[in-house]
């Protein structure tokens, strides 16, 4: 057998979501883990992509993506943060929003460039950065508020500094970014050359009546951003894996030589689909209502248990304190819940490098109501 020399992920395993998942499927426990509905996709996005895969649009997409979903991503952008992006030259069509992460770290991080990252993270953070050659310095948000505080990010600003990655809403917080948050962001980066990996996947998940401030509606920071968003998320196709990247056009320029040699172009009928879908504001525009009754539903579900309910700002994931159930740590808390109790969920710890136990879970409320109801009476009873 061959012996490999070394490994460039030595120590990385399989995803905690994957874990969880097997775990559930083992043990027939409801899946409250990964973030993923289990409830269908609106029928006319459906019947959209199965009229363009008959109609023969089969083959090879542009490298940038199909013009015509570009541009209703251009108008969506338009309408919604006031801002202009170039569909042709300044929008990229990626293999979800996972895929453009990894594709704008491997564009513009090299060997022993400084990424800042704000944990708890989305777990391709870290590992893309290393691959690449880059040192990661985290920010560790606390429980139970997650609120950054912005001197202690000055401190970690270098002169090797390349990147900054923010995720907002966070996963798996709940948390969003308000605007004393983008005006401290805006005072660190002025007058330096650090770019911004803006994750914002769950952009259009954002609850009582609170406003979702992109980084792209501010002047001064996307000239230096890279935008990701999901359709995934957005329609509840996390299985059709299809995103976007928005960015000056130099920095989408660069972006695309790398996508190009990585997944080169993307589904063709389901971005002719989703083109037709978009032009219906309302698909989009009702999301935070929809998930809010579901955030409700489980939170009210759970009111008169012992699990503490943090605050859920945004994306469709809650998160619970357990400290006056068990004394446990979060890992082991977890697989018990879903061996015994039959309720799979995921450990807060995994979205932190020093693995913080703060006996934290997240619940993810993606799911039909009788899923949830499903869940909170078993929860109930823990």
């Amino acid at each position: 057998m061959i012996q490999l020399p070394f490994s460039k992920l030595s120590n990385i395993g399989t995803t905690i979501f994957s874990q969880m998942t097997q775990l559930a499927n083992e043990h027939e426990a409801i899946n409250l883990s990964q973030g993923f509905p289990d409830f269908m996709a609106d029928s006319e996005l459906l019947n959209f992509a199965d009229h363009f895969i008959k109609k023969g649009f089969n083959q090879y997409a542009p490298l940038g993506g199909m013009m015509g979903l570009k541009e209703e991503i251009a108008r969506k952008i338009e309408n919604s943060h006031h801002t202009i992006y170039h569909p042709d030259s300044e929008i990229t069509i990626t293999s979800g929003g996972t895929q453009a992460i990894f594709t704008t770290i491997a564009t513009f991080i090299k060997k022993d460039d400084e990424v800042i990252i704000f944990e708890p993270a989305y777990d391709c953070y870290e590992p893309t950065v290393e691959l690449f050659g880059g040192i990661v310095k985290r920010f560790e948000m606390k429980a139970p508020d997650y609120e950054i505080d912005w001197n202690e990010v000055k401190k970690l600003v270098s002169e090797k500094t390349k990147m900054i990655i923010l995720n907002n809403p966070n996963n798996p917080s709940g948390k969003i970014l308000k605007e004393n948050d983008i005006q401290e962001l805006i005072s660190i980066v002025k007058d330096t050359s650090i770019l911004i990996l803006s994750d914002e996947v769950y952009e259009n998940i954002i609850f009582d009546g609170k406003q979702h401030l992109s980084i792209c509606k501010y002047p001064e920071l996307k000239e230096r951003s890279l935008l990701v968003a999901s359709f995934g998320k957005l329609f509840h196709v996390t299985g059709w894996k299809i995103g976007y990247c928005a960015a000056p056009k130099a920095l989408t320029e660069e972006f695309r030589k790398v996508h190009q040699f990585n997944v080169f172009c993307v589904n063709t009928p389901i971005q002719l689909a989703l083109a037709e879908y978009m032009k219906n504001d309302d698909h989009y525009k009702k999301l935070n209502q929809f998930f809010q009754e579901k955030r409700d539903f489980l939170r009210n579900g759970l009111a008169s248990t012992s699990f503490e309910l943090l605050d859920c700002e945004g994306t469709y994931f809650q998160a619970v304190k357990y400290n006056q159930i068990s004394d446990q740590n979060d890992i082991d808390f977890a697989t018990e819940l879903t061996i015994k109790h039959k309720v799979a969920t995921v450990p807060f710890s995994s979205f932190y490098k020093n693995k913080n136990n703060d006996h934290v879970i997240r619940l993810c409320f993606a799911k039909k109501t009788e899923t949830l109801k499903k869940a909170i009476d078993l929860l109930s009873k823990v």
